[in-house]
C-alpha cells in the first residue's frame, strides 16, 4: 500500500466516526490557534517597541549623571558628583571624532499659559542638533536656533497638542506664552508624532537648554544625547565619549553611557524569550491534543482487530500495519493542525481588525512552526498504538471478538 492509498484509507476511517475525529482533533485545533495568536501578539509587541526605538533616532548613544552599578539587588544608579553641564556636551562635539551630533537635556514640567488658556505639560531644555538625533521637525516655524547651548533667549517650539488646546485655530508663530511662569515667544510648531513609548510626543514645549536650566534652577543636566553618522560608528564613539568624560570628572566614573542599540537588544531579547514562554504555555494544549490523538488510536487499534488479523492473513506485513496506523495519527493531527492555523490567523487578523492599535503581526516562521508542531505531534503520539496494532499475532487477532 503506497503513502496515497495509507492516506485515502485514514480519511475512511475517520469519517466513520466523524464525531469522535471532531473532538479528537479539538485539542490540536485549540493548541495551534493559541500559539499563533499568543506569538503574533508577542511578535508584535517586540516590533512595535523596535519600530518606536527607530522612531525617535538611531544610532544613539545616551549618557546619564550617575554610575550604574549592582550591590545586593536590582541596578541602581548612584548620585553624581560632578553633574553633567553644558561644557560637557560641548566638549564631546569638538573632541569626538567619531560623534556626530550633541543635545543637552533639561527636563522639567510646568504649567504653559495663552491667554485664558492652560495645560501642564512637560518642557524640554535642548539645543538645535535634538530634532535630528531624536528625529523630531519642525512643521511650521523653525525649531531652536542654532549654538544657543548657553542662552537664555525666551524664545519656544510648541507640540501639536500644545497649539491645539492653547491657541485653538489661532496662528501662535510670534505669540507670547508663559511658560512655568516666564514669556517665550512661539518660533514654531513641531510636526504631528503622537504616541511613543507611553509618551505623547505631540504634548511638549522646547526651549534653550541655558534658559531651562535657569527656569528650573538646575544644577546639572537630565542627560545628554550623542549620534553618529552610522551605526558602524557606535562602538568607537562609545569609547571616546567614555574617556573624555572620564577626563573631565578627574577619572571619577560618576555617569552611565548607554548605547541604544544595546538596550534595544536586550529589550528585544527580554520580549522574545516571554514570546517564546507565552507560545511554550499555549503549546501545553497542542500536548493534551495528543495525548487524546493516542487515546482514540489505542481505542481504534482495539476496535479493528480483526480487521488486523485479516490483513495479515491476506499477506500484510508489519510495517504496512504500522504505517496504516501511523497515518492516520498524523492526518489527524495534521488537519486539526491545519483547522488551527486557520483559526489562528483568522483570530489574529480579525483582532487586529477590530483594534488596529494592538500590535500583531502573524509571520510566516510562525505558521511553519505551528505546522511543524502539529504534524510531530501525530508521529510521536501515534507510534505506540501504530506498533500495538502491528505487534498483534494474526491468529490472536483472528479470534478476537
Amino acid at each position: 500500500m503506497n503513502l496515497l492509498d495509507s492516506i485515502t484509507l485514514a480519511f475512511e476511517t475517520l469519517a466513520v466516526n466523524k464525531f469522535r475525529a471532531t473532538l479528537t482533533m479539538l485539542g490540536v485545533v485549540i493548541g495551534v490557534a493559541s500559539v499563533i495568536v499568543l506569538v503574533s501578539i508577542g511578535d508584535g509587541a517586540r516590533e512595535y517597541v523596535e519600530s518606536q526605538f527607530r522612531a525617535l533616532g538611531t544610532n544613539v548613544i545616551i549618557i546619564l549623571p550617575g554610575k550604574a552599578h549592582t550591590s545586593g539587588g536590582p541596578p541602581m544608579v548612584t548620585a553624581s558628583v560632578n553633574p553633567l553641564t553644558i561644557e560637557d556636551s560641548l566638549a564631546l562635539a569638538e573632541r569626538c571624532p567619531s560623534v556626530h551630533l550633541v543635545s543637552p537635556i533639561v527636563l522639567g514640567s510646568g504649567t504653559s499659559k495663552y491667554m485664558n488658556r492652560s495645560r501642564s505639560c512637560p518642557i524640554i531644555g535642548t539645543t538645535h542638533e535634538f530634532q535630528e538625533i531624536r528625529n523630531l521637525n519642525v512643521e511650521i516655524g523653525q525649531f531652536l536656533p542654532p549654538n544657543l547651548d548657553r542662552s537664555e533667549r525666551r524664545v519656544c517650539v510648541i507640540g501639536r497638542t500644545i497649539r491645539k488646546e492653547l491657541f485653538g485655530e489661532e496662528n501662535p508663530l510670534g505669540k507670547m506664552m508663559t511658560v512655568a511662569g516666564t514669556k517665550f515667544r512661539v518660533i514654531g510648531i513641531m510636526r504631528k508624532k503622537g504616541m511613543s513609548l507611553g509618551m505623547d510626543l505631540d504634548d511638549l514645549v522646547f526651549i534653550p537648554a541655558g534658559s531651562a536650566e535657569k527656569l528650573f534652577n538646575a544644577n546639572g543636566l537630565f542627560e545628554v544625547l550623542v549620534s553618529t553618522r552610522s551605526a558602524d560608528q557606535i562602538d568607537r564613539a562609545h569609547r571616546e565619549v567614555k574617556e573624555l568624560m572620564l577626563r573631565r570628572h578627574d577619572d571619577n566614573e560618576d555617569f552611565t553611557v548607554n548605547n541604544q542599540a544595546d538596550m534595544l537588544s536586550v529589550l528585544s531579547k527580554v520580549l522574545g524569550a516571554m514570546t517564546y514562554a507565552v507560545g511554550g504555555i499555549a503549546a501545553i494544549s497542542l500536548l493534551v491534543g495528543g495525548i487524546g490523538i493516542m487515546n482514540i488510536m489505542l481505542v481504534s487499534v482495539g476496535e479493528r482487530t480483526r480487521e488486523i488479523g485479516i490483513r495479515k492473513a491476506v499477506g500484510a506485513r508489519r510495517r504496512d500495519i504500522l504505517a496504516q496506523f501511523l497515518v492516520e495519527s498524523v492526518t489527524l493531527s495534521s488537519f486539526g493542525g491545519v483547522l488551527g492555523m486557520s483559526l489562528g490567523i483568522g483570530s489574529a487578523l480579525g483582532a487586529k481588525a477590530v483594534f488596529p492599535a494592538m500590535p500583531i503581526v502573524v509571520s510566516p516562521w510562525t505558521i511553519a512552526t505551528a505546522a511543524i508542531f502539529s504534524f510531530a505531534v501525530g508521529v510521536f503520539f501515534g507510534v505506540y498504538p501504530a506498533r500495538r496494532a502491528a505487534a498483534l499475532n494474526p491468529i490472536d487477532a483472528l479470534r478476537y471478538e
